[in-house]
């Protein structure tokens, strides 16, 4: 391990340590029943994490702190295959150690420790929902594509500048608001995988892994497609001379 790698992957390491640890930690605590000021509670506590360890790591290790970010860093060519390789197995194992020590100090699985689950018959006024593997695993994708957007048009593309933590942070938070009681929202592998692996719970597991990795994909057609347009855009046409009399 190189000297310049070694301090990015403790960054990612520590990122995602705390980001799992506070977000699935709140989903834990306060429960999927706590109706919307509950849900915007846990979406807050994920956004203001990933902002503030985005703000504290960005410079060092671009604040992945996501496996379906790096992959979308990596594809719109901004790293390197095998550091992404790095990123990607640290955000993996600091989710598990985070949910394992949820577990520790939570006292066991009983509050699922942020295990995400598909909504069954979830209120929503006069009806119910239950949302099926594939209608989630669409949520997820889009839920992702939102973030690795975000993540590509201001801290890798640097038109937000050193504002791209607080872009990245209200994205978590609407993702969540929005997604929270369908899915999860996590639409981040290994905040998925850490309380699956801590709980025992591997229900969907495929969906959680899979759908954040399709939606960063999307991203970054769509980052490179608007590039490519932005670039062949005509230059605004010279004014007429005006004729001599």
């Amino acid at each position: 391990m190189s000297n310049q790698t070694a301090p990015k992957l403790l960054a990612e390491f520590i990122g995602t340590f705390s980001f799992v640890f506070i977000g699935a930690g709140a989903a834990a605590i306060i429960g999927s029943g706590a109706g919307l000021a509950g849900m915007g509670a846990i979406a807050f506590a994920h956004g203001l994490a990933i902002m503030a360890f985005a703000f504290a790591y960005g410079s060092v290790s671009g604040g992945h702190f996501n496996p379906a970010v790096t992959v979308g860093v990596l594809l719109a060519g901004a790293m390197r295959t095998g550091e992404a390789v790095g990123y990607i197995v640290t955000q993996l194992i600091a989710g598990i150690i985070a949910a394992l020590l949820l577990r520790v100090v939570l006292g066991g699985t009983a509050t699922g420790l942020g295990t995400p689950t598909l909504a069954n018959d979830l209120a929503l006024g006069a009806t119910t929902l239950t949302i099926t593997p594939l209608a989630g695993f669409v949520i997820e994708a889009v839920l992702a594509f939102f973030l690795v957007t975000v993540v590509l048009s201001t801290a890798v593309a640097g038109r937000a500048g050193n504002l791209a933590p607080l872009a990245i942070g209200m994205t978590l938070t609407f993702n969540i608001i929005t997604g929270g009681a369908l899915t999860g929202a996590d639409f981040n592998p290994a905040i998925s995988l850490g309380p699956m692996v801590a709980t025992g719970n591997f229900n969907n597991v495929w969906l959680y892994m899979i759908a954040p990795i399709v939606g960063a994909v999307v991203a970054v057609l769509v980052h490179k497609g608007l590039a490519r347009l932005a670039r062949q855009s005509p230059t605004a046409a010279a004014p007429l001379s005006t004729p001599a009399e």
